[in-house]
């Protein structure tokens, strides 16, 4: 039987469960399994309380290992940076060039990682890494937090929307759900990759947010 790890949250959708899953265990929030265990209960369908969800994403099916084809992609590139493999399909670049790895906003990073990702499918279909360099992701995570409250403040102030810098779709999910719930703005996501980007704009009524 396939083991699992498992979280419970309480949030006001399921899609909401799903993304904070995926921030969590930087996987694609579609591969999560997602359950409702207390739906809340509303009043005179006003006021209620969130629902109670369990997120859970498989870890019984071993990890795919695509360490000899990073080492020598890594030795063509001249890196001395070396891939050490995690849980759930997780590999982290270390050493001494992992800085220059990651590149400008990490485009070298999520550059290996697609094009690792190409080798796999071919390899094994259906499987999936993400790669990380020393905790840059989760240093990235927390600047587009920042970023993020700080475009919601200057709307706020100007009373107009804001154009956020092109984000990959992790990125852009991290800016919907830092600003999802606030009062004030709203957001949503124009343009085609890979210059898709976040627009933070003033609240209107019954306004929705888009990946």
């Amino acid at each position: 039987m396939e083991d699992k790890e498992t979280f419970v949250v309480e949030v006001n959708s399921v899609e909401e469960a799903r993304h904070i899953g995926s921030l969590r265990w930087s996987v694609d929030p579609s591969g999560l399994d997602v359950e409702v265990l207390d739906e809340g209960k509303r009043l005179f369908g006003l006021l209620g309380k969130k629902m109670r969800v369990s997120v859970s994403r498989g870890t019984g099916k071993s990890d795919p290992d695509p360490s000899p084809f990073l080492e020598e992609l890594l030795a063509r590139m001249d890196m001395s940076v070396e891939p050490v493999a995690g849980d759930g399909g997780n590999i982290n670049l270390t050493g001494e060039d992992a800085g220059i790895v990651i590149g400008r906003y990490g485009e070298t990073l999520k550059a290996m990682e697609f094009i690792t990702n190409l080798v796999l499918r071919d390899r094994e279909p259906g499987s999936r890494i993400r790669l990380d360099s020393d905790g840059y992701r989760m240093r990235r995570q927390e600047s587009v937090e920042k970023v993020a409250l700080a475009a919601a403040r200057e709307v706020q102030r100007k009373g107009r929307p804001i154009r956020l810098e092109p984000m990959s779709s992790w990125e852009r999910r991290i800016v919907h759900i830092t600003l999802k719930e606030r009062e004030d703005v709203e957001t949503s996501s124009t343009g085609t990759e890979p210059t898709r980007r976040v627009v933070v704009s003033p609240r209107r009524k019954g306004g929705s947010r888009a990946d």
